[in-house]
């Protein structure tokens, strides 16, 4: 290898710096229990990367357990601070879609939060974990009639209705089974989150939620302006006279991996402008107002994520602001953080194995070298990248190195050229087959979405409590694989 890739390569994006030290960790990027050892290794509360390589297999997802409940206390008690004089507090639901299994619904629940799904099967996992059905709450666009009928029997605290088609079936279930359904109606204030197209969910053209715009397209500032004769207000008049409906209110959700403040503050004070209307047309006070959740997480140096304090007290000023100019009482709020708990309190370990160098062209006809590395997973265990073209970072795990960093690119062991788990990274020099390598802020979505791609095993899940692991989703194993196949 030349001197010339002992320094920041003309490949890098402009967000990568080249670093000063390649084993040194950034913080921001890691649970806290996650430090080098004395050897070198990347250890979570001090058990080591190649024990739990040894122990576990590889890939394995690492969740620290502590990181991930403090995280969630971090938003209760920010949360419930910065509102507690407007609306007493606020009810934190967890965004299980993020990452679900029994055992983090019981670890949100016991720190008082309570847990959102989206689907019958994370209802069900919340269900199965002893979660109070009162502090449950079902989402999604199309629930089935199976779903909403569990939702009604089992008692879940919030229905989050996603259109007028819905509503008037879930009027029809609850009337059939001689229930009242508690809704939330889901509406898309039309607020352009500063995101990836594919998880920006308030604007209009996509499939989420009851438009708030009417005939003319528009939505004013207020809520108010524009609304009238919009699918929104549709439903609001529909869910008050249906006596199988007990319309709680309203809810939106902007989008996810949100940085920028402005885009929840200009939500609320359309929400809280409409819940104005309606108590102008209607003579109803609705009583709760969801704000979603959406908040952003570091996955590189360039990530600054906001604090759940600074989350909680900026929104808290937009609404106290809001609701005192429209002369209204504060709503009891709810928000949806699943990302931010989540996605710091794990790491993915992998192990190396295939490496090659290729040359690239670059600007004004130099070539410039970049170091491919392959490893045992890839996109069945993290489908981000080729979703969302998601950017991680990645360290070497089971030992520190004194090589030279250069630039490299992580890659799976997947038939697809896009099977890229670290599309941009300054890895030593030195790695070679056998080594361990961690990526960091996997704990969201990864598991949530992992498959079997070309037949291959689902990772196990360990997570780390008070310096012992413990398995909490196993690996699967081929049996598992052809566990549903009826024949040969």
């Amino acid at each position: 290898m030349t001197d010339s890739t002992a320094h920041a390569s003309p490949l890098a994006p402009d967000w990568l710096d080249y670093p000063e030290d390649p084993n040194a960790l950034v913080t921001k990027l890691w649970a806290a229990g996650v430090e080098r050892n004395d050897d070198g290794e990347i250890a979570v509360q001090g058990l080591p990367a190649s024990q739990l390589a040894r122990d576990y297999g590889t890939p394995l997802l690492v969740l620290d357990e502590d990181d991930f409940r403090s995280r969630a206390r971090a938003f209760r008690d920010a949360f419930t601070e910065a509102f507690a004089e407007l609306c007493g507090g606020v009810d934190v639901y967890y965004a299980g879609k993020s990452f679900l299994c029994t055992a983090a619904a019981r670890w949100v629940s016991e720190e008082g939060l309570r847990v959102d799904t989206a689907s019958g099967g994370e209802m069900a996992t919340a269900l199965r974990a002893g979660v109070e059905p009162a502090h449950i709450g079902l989402h999604g666009n199309n629930k089935s009639d199976d779903e909403m009928r569990r939702a009604l029997a089992a008692g879940v605290g919030r229905i989050v209705v996603d259109s007028l088609d819905e509503l008037d079936r879930l009027a029809e279930l609850a009337a059939e089974a001689g229930a009242v359904a508690p809704v939330m109606l889901r509406l898309t204030p039309g607020v352009h989150a500063h995101t990836h197209e594919y998880i920006a969910t308030a604007h209009e053209d996509q499939k989420f939620g009851l438009s708030m715009a009417g005939p003319d397209g528009s939505v004013g500032t207020d809520g108010a302006a524009g609304t009238a004769g919009s699918p929104a207000a549709a439903a609001v008049a529909r869910a008050l006279a249906a006596t199988s409906i007990d319309l709680r209110g309203l809810h939106c959700h902007i989008g996810s991996q949100i940085f920028e403040p402005e885009g929840f503050g200009v939500a609320a004070e359309k929400l809280l402008g409409f819940l104005a209307e309606i108590k102008a047309e209607h003579g109803v006070e609705l009583e709760e107002l969801d704000l979603g959740g959406g908040h952003g997480i570091a996955y590189t140096a360039a990530d600054t994520p906001r604090t759940p304090q600074d989350i909680a007290t900026t929104l808290a000023d937009v609404v106290g602001a809001a609701c005192a100019a429209l002369g209204m009482a504060c709503p009891r709020i709810s928000i949806e953080p699943g990302r931010a708990i989540s996605g710091p309190a794990a790491f993915t370990l992998y192990e190396a194995g295939v490496r090659k160098t290729v040359t690239v062209d670059g600007k004004g006809g130099a070539t410039h070298p970049r170091r491919y590395v392959s490893v045992d997973g890839g996109m069945s265990d993290n489908a981000r990248p080729v979703l969302y073209e998601a950017d991680y970072s990645v360290a070497l795990a089971s030992r520190a190195s004194g090589a030279p960093a250069v630039l490299s690119r992580v890659v799976g062991k997947h038939c697809e050229s896009g099977d890229i788990v670290v599309k941009d990274a300054y890895l030593p020099e030195d790695v070679a087959r056998g080594d361990l390598l961690a990526v960091p802020a996997t704990g969201a979505y990864c598991h949530s979405l992992s498959s079997n791609y070309n037949m291959l095993t689902r990772p196990a899940v360990v997570a780390v409590h008070g310096g012992q692991a413990r398995v909490i989703i196993r690996r699967e194993t081929e049996e598992d694989l052809f566990a549903r196949e009826t024949g040969l």
